[in-house]
């Protein structure tokens, strides 16, 4: 394994767990409060595509030179993932979980209605680039794409009595 490698997929991995731990952790407090989840049945397909990410990103970029100009980009979209846990807060899940409090409307929500979805979609993308794995950037960004398009329809039908 290249070092390179070896540290950004290391980084990608961590990444990951740490953002199940919190998203478990925000998930259960929210049901605690009254919360409710919406569409889980969807779910398992989204675990399934990002495990298969990160499993094809291990397999075939261990040793990959990094492309410094697509590791450029993905530090860009680290500081935008941040960006939208700081403006979610305790309200970011890796489920849909419907409150009775207004939508967040800071942040990137001022603008966009989706931009944790859209940061993913740039990160299935970049990631397999910054190991030089264009066909894994192909495939699954396909892959996601179909997902996606369960996912924010089943958001977007949970949120709409919530939508001003």
């Amino acid at each position: 394994m290249t070092p390179g490698a070896a540290l950004f997929l290391s980084f990608l991995v961590v990444q990951r767990l740490a953002e199940l731990a919190l998203a478990r952790r925000n998930t259960a407090r929210l049901l605690a409060q009254g919360a409710r989840e919406v569409a889980p049945e969807h779910y398992p397909l989204i675990v399934a595509l990002h495990t298969g990410w990160l499993l094809c990103l291990v397999a075939f970029g261990y040793d990959a030179a990094i492309r410094p100009v697509w590791l450029v980009v993905f530090v860009v979209l680290q500081a935008i993932r941040l960006w939208i846990l700081v403006s979610l807060g305790g309200r970011w899940t890796t489920r849909i979980i419907v409150t009775d409090t207004p939508l967040v409307a800071r942040g990137p929500y001022r603008w966009i209605n989706h931009p944790n979805y859209l940061l993913v979609v740039a990160e299935i993308a970049v990631a397999p680039l910054v190991l030089g794995l264009g066909w894994v950037a192909l495939v699954f960004s396909a892959l996601n794409a179909a997902v996606l398009a369960i996912r924010i329809r089943a958001e977007d039908r949970a949120l709409r009595p919530t939508i001003s």
